[in-house]
């Protein structure tokens, strides 16, 4: 490290490697976390995502900490960057039609496929955060399989 250093006054090369330790620190506790998302049943449309950072809110459109849309394949990758630690949740559904939203029959049920993190399935609506929540402390992948 000193000959890298070696041209730089001692009191700026103290200054240039306390700022490198304090950009390291800060991006320490983020993490990312890549989605791959399975089983769209075609190409057209987009497969959607949507993170969530706890209970309140949970799966509400509007309430996700982070969304995207990605165009729709066998395997689509979303990915989540930038995270602090903590509990996290992911909802997904392959937006067949391209109307921004999970379209269901007259009682309710989807039509369109959908999935949650940890494969977390409810009874007569979304699982709860909880059943769908995983623990990331560090960059994370995992798969969701579309339904």
């Amino acid at each position: 490290m000193s000959a890298t250093f070696s041209c730089i006054p001692r009191t700026a090369r103290a200054t240039t490697v306390a700022a490198m330790l304090a950009l390291a620190g800060g991006m320490a506790g983020a993490a990312d976390l890549t989605v791959e998302v399975l089983g769209a049943r075609s190409a057209q449309g987009s497969v959607a995502g949507a993170l969530f950072a706890g209970s309140t809110g949970w799966p509400k459109p509007g309430q996700a900490v982070q969304g995207q849309f990605v165009p729709a394949s066998d395997k689509v990758v979303l990915l989540f960057r930038g995270l602090p630690p903590g509990r996290y949740a992911v909802s997904t559904y392959h937006d067949e039609n391209g109307n921004a939203r999970l379209d269901a029959n007259v009682v309710g049920l989807p039509t369109e496929p959908y999935g949650f993190s940890r494969d977390a399935q409810g009874r007569m609506g979304p699982p709860a955060f909880d059943d769908a929540a995983l623990d990331l402390q560090s960059d994370t992948t995992i798969r969701i399989q579309l339904r």
